[in-house]
């Protein structure tokens, strides 16, 4: 950290947001959507918009978003999107920074909601989503006004988003030795709930479209993300509910890639820190061959859920 935490407000004036969408240039349509949808928000204080291409040549994402008032800059920095992100960072000159991927979309009202919320003296804000799947929208709240390390340890909480995140500017930084990109969203959350509680604005003010992920069914980088988190994090394994959710986790994406043995060991550990836990049954019966992972995926993807 680089900065003393502390709540946005600066004498009284609403703090200024610099909003990092980063794009590979591979959705331009929703690229759109997601700009303007961050230039209608309401909000009484400055706000700017920088897009960061990753791996695409900026001409081609500064076409895209031709007649909106963003910047265009490269990503600088490690390849992928935790490099681009913390180029983002680095550009803006803002109080606060918030994240906003290129296929999501905020609502009315995200920018004002959040910034309320964080007046009590929080640096880091999330708010409520909407899950859009298929043509179907599933509402996913926090349930609380604030979110702990000890939430985030028991349940990865979909609803702490990345394309939810308001955080005050040079208090934290995007990890970029994240594999493939994997779980950084996750690392950054907690990492910011363990100095303090995020402040959760608890209402679906962030629409995000899981059709169009570049990760969901890259398992082999799950694989790696998820012993990533285990290996920084080590509390995961303290608490059988959320131990239990990774180890099924890990099982599931080893049956998705047909490492049946390997999916056997990790429904074993899935079984010893919680028998209740489903995710193990589901890996099984992946590795038996009686369900192919896609249908799992979009069977819950339907009901704003994930493995």
């Amino acid at each position: 950290m680089t900065a003393s935490p502390g709540g946005p407000s600066r004498g009284g004036s609403a703090p200024s947001v610099g909003v990092v969408i980063c794009t590979r240039g591979d959705r331009s349509e929703w690229l759109r959507e997601a700009v303007q949808g961050v230039l209608a928000q309401d909000y009484a204080g400055a706000c700017e918009v920088v897009v960061v291409a990753d791996g695409v040549d900026v001409r081609v994402v500064e076409d895209q978003v031709a007649g909106l008032p963003v910047r265009v800059l490269p990503n600088r920095l490690s390849p992928g999107l935790p490099g681009a992100r913390n180029t983002g960072i680095a550009a803006c000159g803002s109080d606060l920074v918030a994240f906003c991927d290129d296929d999501d979309v905020w609502l009315p009202g995200k920018l004002t909601a959040q910034v309320a919320a964080m007046d009590a003296g929080a640096w880091f804000a999330s708010c409520g989503i909407e899950v859009e799947y298929g043509g179907r929208v599933v509402p996913r709240r926090a349930g609380t006004e604030t979110v702990t390390a000890a939430d985030l340890v028991r349940s990865r909480m979909v609803m702490v988003h990345s394309s939810t995140f308001l955080f005050r500017r040079g208090v934290i930084w995007v990890d970029e030795s994240a594999p493939g990109g994997q779980n950084e969203d996750w690392d950054l959350a907690l990492r910011a709930a363990k100095s303090r509680p995020i402040a959760c604005a608890d209402r679906p003010l962030v629409r995000v479209r899981w059709g169009g992920s570049h990760y969901a069914s890259r398992w082999s980088d799950r694989i790696a993300g998820l012993e990533w988190m285990l290996a920084r994090h080590p509390e995961l394994t303290g608490d059988s509910r959320g131990a239990a959710r990774i180890y099924g986790q890990l099982a599931f994406a080893h049956a998705a890639l047909r490492r049946r043995r390997a999916a056997a060991r990790w429904a074993a550990r899935t079984w010893a820190a919680r028998p209740a836990e489903p995710r193990a049954l589901l890996a099984l019966a992946v590795a038996a061959g009686l369900l192919p992972a896609s249908a799992v995926l979009s069977l819950l993807h339907q009901r704003g859920r994930g493995i």
